[in-house]
């Protein structure tokens, strides 16, 4: 699979615009696995540097690059998920000194000489890792969350960077029919965060009961399946979507927790190779947690092992 032309320039730019000191917070070897695979989605310090620690150019430099890792709708939502951070923060008086620069970028091997190296973009309800081999590129896992999940006035929403997210699960539910709705349902009870949360491994069939499979769903609930499988693969850029995108009669959709709106919920679609996780239980439900992974290229396994297959002086 193809990355997009301007990736590897766009990270040769921002890494040949650093200083030492910079450079020596920013950069790491891509050996250095457990730094690599220590990726979360909650609040906290992390290794790398942070917008705060970029002047203005570099920053969008960082904004082009985490833009060469998503489709343009995934990099607007981004965006949006990183200035909820500032409403977040007002909403709780400021107490916890949340702010909009408090998202680190930080690269493992050098993208100006090197045929293998990676990069993390990551901060609260962020974290996309990118894995590059030549002209391949892995990015997995790709989380996406979001708190306050909508803002809205009078009931119209103001900002809801994930609502196909949240709204194509329950017109599934509905089209389906009594017999794979039941199916579907495997809990009455939903979990606190997404089953898997920040693994740094899982299996590549995680979870069971696997729920109502896209082979057994009528037409027009076959139809919005593929849209919901579609939402989540179309994070990323086109070429690597396309190799991505798993077979629809594959795909199980599976649910947990109440189906009546504004009560806590989680779903999740499972495939050969392919996950996604949707949790939104917290704050009341409107704080949503999702994630897009597929287990046998978390950070780059796949490319990495043809890669070291072929070249093992390398690894």
């Amino acid at each position: 699979m193809g990355t997009q032309p301007d990736m590897a320039a766009a990270a040769a730019a921002l890494f040949g615009s650093l200083t030492d000191d910079q450079s020596a917070d920013m950069c790491r070897p891509l050996t250095e696995e457990q730094v690599r695979r220590d990726w979360t989605y909650v609040p906290r310090d992390r290794a790398g540097l942070t917008f705060a620690e970029l002047d203005r150019a570099q920053r969008k430099g960082v904004h082009r690059l985490l833009a060469s890792a998503l489709s343009p709708h995934a990099y607007a939502q981004a965006a949006s998920i990183i200035a909820l951070e500032d409403v977040l923060d007002l909403r709780e008086g400021g107490d916890r000194q949340r702010h909009n620069t408090d998202y680190w970028t930080i690269f493992f091997g050098d993208p100006r000489k090197d045929e293998a190296w990676a990069w993390r973009f990551e901060g609260h309800h962020v974290s996309v890792n990118v894995t590059v081999v030549g002209d391949d590129v892995s990015i997995s896992p790709c989380f996406l969350g979001a708190n306050p999940a909508i803002v809205d006035y009078r009931g119209t929403p103001i900002i809801a960077p994930l609502t196909q997210e949240a709204v194509l699960p329950r017109e599934l539910l509905a089209a389906m029919g009594a017999g794979c709705r039941s199916a579907a349902i495997v809990s009455d009870a939903a979990p606190h965060d997404i089953h898997t949360t920040y693994s740094p491994r899982i299996s590549p069939d995680p979870l069971q009961p696997l729920g109502v499979s896209g082979a057994k769903l009528p037409g027009a609930a076959s139809d919005i399946l593929r849209r919901l499988v579609d939402t989540y693969v179309d994070r990323l850029p086109a070429p690597i979507a396309a190799a991505r995108r798993p077979a629809l009669d594959d795909v199980h959709f599976a649910w947990e927790g109440s189906i009546e709106p504004g009560r806590g919920h989680y779903y999740r679609l499972q495939a050969p190779d392919f996950l996604v996780e949707y949790d939104n239980t917290q704050n009341d439900a409107n704080h949503i947690h999702s994630v897009c992974r597929f287990p046998r290229a978390d950070f780059g396994d796949d490319i990495l092992a043809a890669h070291y297959s072929a070249h093992p002086h390398r690894q």
